[in-house]
């Protein structure tokens, strides 16, 4: 049956809830570009690693980590297209239609990526 653990669940809620709030103030305080830096905070890669020392050890850990922080790098690059598309059609076609736009492109992008990265 499904097992699933709390404090990984609460780890990567707190990680991503507050980097979600932190990016909010500092864009509000400072200005979006700056507040932008914060949004790109890699919280739930963080949270995922942290969850991973909870489950695994050893070098099984180190083989799961390597992982996770190469299918992180594939979605960092389809973060990048994403923000860019974003900030392209969010002009041209209002907020709405970009941010579904630019979440269709990351949608298409990242598996694209991974496929040809890792010639799955």
């Amino acid at each position: 049956m499904l097992n699933i653990e709390l404090f990984p669940i609460l780890l990567r809620f707190l990680f991503g809830g507050s980097a979600v709030v932190i990016s909010t103030i500092v864009a509000k305080k400072f200005g979006g570009r700056l507040g932008g830096v914060f949004a790109a905070f890699p919280a739930v890669y963080l949270a995922a690693i942290l969850g991973l020392s909870i489950d695994y050890n050893g070098s099984e850990l180190l083989l799961i980590s390597e992982q996770l922080s190469k299918g992180a790098l594939v979605g960092m690059l389809a973060d990048i297209c994403c923000a860019l598309a974003a900030s392209y059609f969010i002009l041209r076609s209002g907020w709405k239609k970009g941010l579904v736009y630019s979440l269709l492109l990351w949608a298409v992008l990242a598996p694209a990526i991974y496929f040809v990265w890792f010639r799955f």
